[in-house]
């Protein structure tokens, strides 16, 4: 039995590659739109993916499901639990508590754990060719290292109406009923790690095991007391805040995502013809490069979204697919990078990429502008904008800042004001630079405040220490 373990930096998700090396026929579990992994290590393990299947479905990523079926040929699996409100709407073999899939001598069985998503499948494997036992478990979003899939996520995210009590329910059953039921042995991989937005505290660790969960984890003193209340209570305080393009993931995902198929390399741009759209307002400029670097100078009405491990997440913030219909062109070093980079959009559905360009010399200029933190007491801002999540805002902020996270804010612009300055600021100024980015896009008035609420705090309290007399 083989498992591989392919680990998306950006989402901090996880998807897996299950092979029977026997037969040489594998299942891919999770997986995301950019699908050239999957097929490279099932060709370097001499094998075919014959099934493809997920979780649930997904808020955080696109899923590539329908891609791997039709570049591949697999059968598809998904769920079919979950009642009538969350049932996949594309064709596939649907799964259900008790069901097998046979993978030459593995056997993977859906267990039915709700409490994340109403729908929500775990799968407990089995490898025939060393023991009549399960013992592993893709858990998906269900039980991570170190704490559990949020329940709350689609009150948040996905327009319900409280059904974050009733999912918290679901879940402490679940945990009983079926995840406390296996041997202690029992190895536990994730559909997440650290950074994701699906829970408030994962671990960083890749797998965990049932028994060490059991002991260990913050909610196995409300199982061993059956305190249903306390577990509940504790769940549910202090979520993160969840990004607003997770309400489109759901729905495209329950709908099936389109299928890309293979896809033309990007091409390098002329300047002037980038110029003369720009100009037309028929293509969006993406400056890849770093908030300080973009702080020296960037193209009129760009957005900022920084390359690297955060590039999907930060893409789907200020790039909306279903009403942004300009295509997209990309500040990339070279071709590699361009290519590299629309992998990482194309997993959050932002497919629509023209190309790119390796400068911006001959496009039209703008200058962020930015306020120092000693000029922010005597500066008219009508307000004070802190992009930061919730529970980062309440453990301290700017006094009268206003609080609505960078990934939910181009979502709630009926929160800030129609005229006059905004000063805006995350934490170090990464987020800031992209929230404010699009904000200025779409007309605003922003100033940033320079190294945000790090450098305001450094300058408060040198501050507070001259008062002092330190």
């Amino acid at each position: 039995m083989l498992i591989e373990r392919i680990y998306d930096e950006d989402l901090a998700q996880a998807s897996y590659l299950i092979g029977c090396q026997a037969k040489g026929e594998a299942i891919v579990v999770d997986g995301r739109r950019d699908i050239a992994v999957y097929q490279d290590l099932a060709e370097k393990n001499g094998m075919k993916i014959v099934a493809v299947t997920e979780t649930h479905i997904h808020a955080d990523y696109l899923s590539g499901t329908r891609e791997l079926a039709a570049a591949t040929g697999a059968k598809i699996y998904v769920s079919g639990a979950g009642g009538p409100d969350w049932q996949y709407e594309f064709d596939g073999d649907r799964l259900y508590d008790g069901d097998t899939i046979a993978l030459g001598n593995i056997s993977i069985q859906a267990v039915h754990t709700p409490g994340h998503t109403p729908e929500h499948l775990s799968f407990l494997m089995t490898d025939g060719a060393f023991s009549d036992q399960p013992g592993y478990l893709l858990s998906g979003d269900f039980v991570f290292s170190g704490d559990l899939g949020r329940p709350d996520l689609l009150d948040e995210a996905a327009g319900g109406v409280d059904t974050r009590f009733e999912g918290a329910k679901q879940l402490f059953a679940s945990l009983r009923d079926k995840f406390l039921t296996l041997p202690d042995y029992v190895q536990v991989h994730p559909a997440h790690g650290a950074g994701s937005a699906c829970g408030k505290a994962l671990g960083a660790i890749p797998s965990t095991t049932v028994g060490y969960e059991r002991l260990y984890s913050w909610w196995g003193p409300y199982l061993a007391a059956d305190d249903e209340q306390g577990f509940i209570n504790e769940l549910l305080d202090g979520q993160p805040d969840a990004h607003a393009y997770f309400g489109r993931m759901k729905r495209e995902n329950r709908v099936g995502p389109a299928v890309m198929g293979e896809r033309a390399p990007l091409k390098e741009l002329d300047t002037a013809t980038v110029a003369e759209g720009l100009e037309e307002d028929t293509l969006t400029f993406i400056d890849t490069r770093s908030n300080t670097a973009v702080h020296q100078g960037t193209v009129a009405r760009s957005l900022n979204v920084p390359a690297g491990k955060s590039m999907a997440s930060f893409g789907a913030w200020v790039v909306n697919p279903e009403t942004d219909k300009n295509p997209l062109v990309l500040l990339a070093a070279d071709h590699e990078q361009a290519q590299d980079m629309w992998d990482h959009l194309v997993r959050v559905g932002i497919d629509n990429v023209a190309g790119y360009l390796t400068g911006i010399n001959g496009l039209p200029a703008s200058t962020p502008k930015l306020i120092q933190p000693e000029e922010l007491d005597g500066f008219d801002a009508f307000m004070v904008l802190d992009v930061r999540n919730r529970t980062e805002h309440t453990a301290g902020h700017i006094p009268g800042s206003h609080q609505l996270s960078g990934g939910r804010v181009m979502w709630h612009l009926d929160q800030l004001p129609a005229e006059g300055t905004i000063v805006s600021y995350c934490q170090s100024g990464v987020r800031n630079s992209v929230a404010a980015s699009a904000l200025r896009r779409a007309g605003y008035d922003v100033v940033e405040l320079d190294g945000s609420y790090a450098a305001w705090t450094m300058w408060h309290q040198t501050q507070q220490n001259a008062v002092a007399g330190k």
